[in-house]
């Protein structure tokens, strides 16, 4: 049976969580420990009490995920922040979050995986971190921005598109979940369009004035895929079932 140090080895060793440069409280890493024993592993996009509970209750004893449980200053163990924790040390569930590295990943990363889903091959990088670069850039095939589209929009249940840009974009940016620190770097990298989650509201204007593309298609959405693969992963490297744990979140 392989133990909770296994999986955390395997997993820092594959998304390399040092290197990168994260916010403050990203705390990538193994941010909750059980008592050693791993049977079943989990995956969700976001820590909390209903992930947490869902867990549990599907038996998970290591639980991945991308967005961590310390992203502000130090919390008092009080109300919903100790209702957090208590769920998962009582179910002896462990937690694993990985934030930028997830994003970052050329093969299990959220943004390469973005791309390929959509046909398309990661060739160069985009949004520069001491880890790696963080989002991808693709060359967008034939079909121009209206299969973009189309292709964006059978797979994801919601899609706002604000086409300002080329009719027939030459490459695509990627960036999962917020791309408001993606919108700098677009004129820099020579791409006016861009597949992201979600942006501020006052980027529509920027599109206008800039002539871009841009395919907003759910933060939680867009980043469901990072997850999924490395939980996969490991259950394919330790022989042990997984599952994931979703949640109807809309934004």
């Amino acid at each position: 049976m392989p133990t909770l140090q296994d999986l955390v080895s395997y997993c820092d060793q594959r998304t390399r969580p040092a290197e990168f440069k994260d916010a403050p409280g990203a705390f990538n890493g193994l941010q909750v420990a059980n008592d050693g024993r791993v049977t079943r592993i989990g995956a969700a996009v976001d820590a909390g009490l209903h992930p947490f509970r869902a867990a549990v209750a599907a038996g998970v004893d290591f639980l991945v995920v991308h967005h961590g449980i310390y992203w502000t200053a130090p919390e008092a163990l009080t109300g919903p922040a100790y209702a957090r924790v208590a769920t998962l040390v009582r179910g002896n569930c462990a937690l694993y979050s990985s934030h930028l590295p997830l994003d970052a990943h050329p093969e299990i990363g959220n943004n390469a995986l973005l791309a390929r889903q959509l046909g398309l091959e990661p060739a160069r990088g985009f949004l520069p971190n001491a880890g790696g670069d963080i989002g991808v850039i693709a060359a967008a095939g034939t079909g121009g921005r209206a299969q973009l589209r189309a292709k964006l929009e059978s797979l994801y249940g919601r899609v706002i598109a604000i086409e300002y840009g080329s009719g027939s974009p030459r490459e695509v940016a990627f960036c999962s979940g917020s791309g408001n620190s993606a919108m700098a770097g677009l004129a820099a990298a020579g791409v006016d369009t861009l597949v992201t989650g979600e942006l501020r509201e006052e980027h529509f204007n920027r599109a206008q004035e800039d002539g871009l593309n841009l395919y907003l298609c759910g933060h939680y959405a867009t980043e469901v895929h990072a997850v999924r693969a490395l939980a996969a992963e490991l259950s394919a490297k330790f022989g042990l079932p997984w599952s994931f744990i979703s949640t109807d979140n809309p934004l």
